[in-house]
């Protein structure tokens, strides 16, 4: 990822709130383990190391960690969100008294593993569909509290982000057809005149919708569970329709079909498992001398 690339960490007093809890679920009361186990004395020297090959997202929480939890660990990182690192090589080093290492290792690599497996994984989406000129999107498929970091974490890996809420975008889908109270193109009026900054797009179900909502001149139609095979039919009919209307595929796309979507001409592919069911990024913790004691 080049440095005109690299996304924005996110800040925010919800962040420290989000550190600070993690902590207190590990820790609780303290850490029995290390209070018997290790001299509080003891200084030592740790790397962050991953098992297998990944893309980093999220190094900046470790200074959030270990600063909430002991100011006199250092931090030092050896790569930047984004980067693609191979199994073995470091991305971060830590210094400082053993114990509050230790306490804080399970809390320090939950964050990171979880968020650069999500860039790995969207990494390889978006690799998928290289040649084209197709969007890698999330969704809002995310744990609860951790929006803005997982979403970060996918432009680590090269994506793009779909809506950050139900704020930011007005998205008609299958229920909001089922439940809506007047017809479509009133609605979309009534959107146009209430959040005149926000862009429009609607689900349709088929090729028969599609047309049906394509006049309405919409920014964007997300077509929703279309085979493979349908999607050139629909770009021909958007493209016969004159309008600038874009086009998302999206549901059960997986890394195997992401490329196909892509090639039959979608501006853009959503994909629910880039955050909601990511295989975490395997990382360790090791202490670099034989002791663990630094010399």
């Amino acid at each position: 990822m080049t440095s005109e690339m690299k996304p924005e960490f996110p800040a925010g007093p919800w962040l420290a709130h989000l550190v600070a809890h993690s902590l207190e679920e590990d820790i609780g009361p303290g850490d029995a383990s290390t209070a018997v186990a290790v001299d509080p004395a003891r200084r030592a020297r740790a790397l962050v190391v991953p098992r297998r090959d990944g893309v980093t997202a999220g190094l900046p929480l470790l200074a959030m960690v270990y600063g909430q939890l002991d100011p006199d660990v250092r931090v030092r990182l050896l790569a930047e969100d984004g980067q693609a690192v191979p199994a073995g090589r470091p991305i971060a080093e830590l210094e400082g008294p053993a114990a509050a290492i230790l306490t804080g290792e399970r809390t320090a690599l939950n964050f990171l593993q979880y968020l650069g497996g999500i860039a790995t994984q969207t990494s390889a989406y978006v690799a998928a569909v290289a040649g084209t000129d197709c969007l890698v999107l999330d969704t809002r498929k995310t744990l609860p509290g951790y929006r803005a970091l997982a979403k970060f974490a996918v432009r680590c890996g090269g994506g793009s982000n779909h809506r950050l809420g139900l704020y930011d975008r007005i998205m008609i889908k299958d229920n909001h057809w089922a439940a809506r109270r007047e017809d479509l193109a009133s609605v979309v009026a009534r959107a146009r005149r209430e959040f005149p900054d926000l862009a429009v797009e609607i689900e349709v179900d088929d090729l028969e919708q599609l047309a049906g909502v394509l006049p309405l001149g919409v920014e964007w139609v997300l077509l929703d569970n279309f085979p493979v095979k349908d999607i050139p039919p629909a770009v021909a009919l958007r493209d016969q329709a004159g309008v600038a209307t874009r086009l998302e595929a999206s549901g059960n796309v997986t890394l195997e079909t992401v490329g196909g979507y892509a090639r039959a001409g979608v501006d853009a592919v959503s994909v629910g498992r880039l955050t909601h069911s990511v295989q975490a990024w395997d990382l360790g913790l090791d202490f670099d001398l034989p002791d663990g004691v630094v010399a």
